[in-house]
């Protein structure tokens, strides 16, 4: 990754300033993320939600005036942002900088919040434990393909349940597990590669939410800060009992 071509953006926040790097390969999100810091929209919002060993997310636009206590977190410009996923290329190592969004069950396209944005603390993970959720990100995978193919056929196979005929049952369901596997491979099935294992084995990270959520820069300078950030004291929503804001935002030139 070639920081030096990158947009840096300081950060100075009431707990010490951060520096990020935001990557030329999302231009939407970089693009975007500048037009709201020239906008100002950032000048003095929340960290609002704090997760210790996971990530600090900011930018709802509602939490600059909030009340202590007040439940935060759907403050945004009145748009999103189509996802821009680089991955393998762009993943949620410590210190990586990505956007917020809505679940897929209300947002299938995964399109990104368009001004609420995370920076990933994390841990470290074992190569046995990473092994482990490689597969089981594969095996979700192909039973999410599996259960695709398989929804055109359901009356047949009532009909045939109720006629006994498994023998059918059992033709189909192989037919359509290796048509699974043939998307899967096709698609690419989820895997690390050998720079993001060292990474989440030496540095740490958040790997369940690759593939998931936009990853659109970096932390260059200041993780000491998020730190202080992601260890403050929060309430049973994980906002930090005691207000940690951004100041302002600076497009560095």
């Amino acid at each position: 990754m070639d920081l030096k071509s990158c947009t840096k953006v300081e950060i100075k926040t009431s707990l010490g300033d951060i520096e990020v790097a935001l990557y030329n390969e999302t231009p939407q999100h970089r693009d975007n993320f500048i037009k709201l810091i020239n906008e100002g929209y950032y000048d003095g919002v929340l960290f609002h939600r704090v997760i210790n060993d996971f990530m600090v997310q900011t930018g709802d636009g509602d939490s600059k005036n909030a009340k202590p206590g007040q439940m935060l977190g759907e403050g945004e410009p009145g748009y999103t942002v189509p996802a821009e996923f680089v991955y393998p290329k762009l993943f949620h190592k410590r210190g990586a900088v990505a956007a917020a969004r809505l679940g897929d069950q209300m947002n299938p396209e995964r399109r990104s919040s368009g001004s609420q944005f995370y920076i990933v603390t994390g841990k470290k993970f074992t190569a046995e434990q990473l092994a482990k959720m490689e597969s089981d990100r594969r095996a979700k995978q192909l039973q999410a393909e599996f259960n695709e193919l398989a929804a055109p056929h359901r009356r047949q196979v009532m009909l045939w349940r109720r006629e006994g005929n498994n023998a059918a049952i059992d033709s189909l369901q192989n037919q359509l597990v290796a048509e699974a596997e043939a998307k899967v491979a096709e698609k690419g099935a989820f895997t690390f590669t050998p720079q993001i294992l060292e990474a989440y084995q030496t540095v740490g990270g958040t790997p369940h939410l690759d593939g998931a959520y936009t990853v659109f820069g970096e932390v260059t300078k200041g993780m000491d800060v998020v730190d202080k950030i992601q260890k403050s004291k929060t309430d049973r929503n994980d906002r930090p009992e005691e207000d940690i804001k951004i100041i302002k935002m600076i497009v560095k030139k």
